[in-house]
Order: structure tokens, then C-alpha cells, then sequence
């Protein structure tokens, strides 16, 4: 069974997944936000989802950001769509400017470093990996 992570944005959704054994996450796609349900009906129909975890993103105090209200649709549509696969939010401040900045430091052209759809797909590995290091901690 795989977890699969999103970092939900108001054009693009970053997609990432774990392995089988839930131990690595890879970045899996970045899909336009009007297609995305139809893309999560296909791969789930072919793929065993445990989980779905969104990243939810929080101003500097802990509180919602501006964009929390998009996520939160998000994730109700999420739960009414596949009621069987719970959804998990964890915190995703930061996860974006940590993205670019680890694809700045890489050695992809400059034209491929300001791709956006590559700095969400990033995003929601980092979202991934932070869930799965929590977890670690707490079993």
C-alpha cells in the first residue's frame, strides 16, 4: 500500500508517492488542479492508496495561511471522492522555498531550475518525507 502526498496549489498540484513498502518517497507528477480528481480516480483504480496527506500550508504563529481555505476544499473533496482512504494534513511551511532552493543547488539548467511544476513536484516529496519521518518518530 502506498502513501501518496500533495502540495496543493490554486493552478498545479505536485504529486508524490512512496513505495510499496512506504519507506522512499518519489516525486510523481504535477497535474493541472481541474484535472486532478480524474488523475487520482486513475491511478488509485490501478495503484493500492493507504493514504492520502495533503500539506497544509501555516503562517509564522501557526495559524492558516491565505491559501488554507483552497486546501481544505481540497481535502473534503478528497475525503467525499475516495471515503475508503483516509487524508492526513501536515504542516508545509517552508517546503516550497526548500524545494527551490535544493533544485538551485542542482546541476539542471537554469531554464529547467524555474520549471514550476518541478519545484511542486519537490514539494510534495518534502511533504512526503517530513509525514513519513514523523511517523518514524512516533512509532
Amino acid at each position: 500500500m502506498r502513501i501518496m502526498a500533495f502540495d496543493y496549489g490554486t493552478k498545479r498540484v505536485g504529486i508524490a508517492v512512496t513505495d510499496p513498502l512506504q519507506l522512499i518517497a518519489t516525486a510523481l507528477d504535477t497535474v493541472h488542479t481541474k484535472d486532478v480528481q480524474a488523475y487520482l480516480k486513475t491511478y488509485v483504480a490501478q495503484e493500492n492508496v493507504s493514504l492520502f496527506v495533503v500539506g497544509m500550508p501555516r503562517q509564522l504563529d501557526g495559524s492558516d495561511s491565505e491559501s488554507a481555505q483552497h486546501i481544505k476544499g481540497f481535502v473534503r473533496t478528497l475525503r467525499r471522492t475516495f471515503p475508503a482512504i483516509p487524508v492526513e494534513t501536515i504542516d508545509e511551511r517552508f517546503t516550497s522555498k526548500m524545494a527551490s532552493s535544493s533544485i538551485a543547488q542542482s546541476s539542471l539548467s537554469r531554464k529547467r531550475r524555474q520549471d514550476k511544476a518541478l519545484i511542486d513536484r519537490v514539494s510534495a516529496v518534502l511533504i512526503l518525507q517530513s509525514y513519513l519521518e514523523r511517523r518514524e518518530l512516533q512509532s
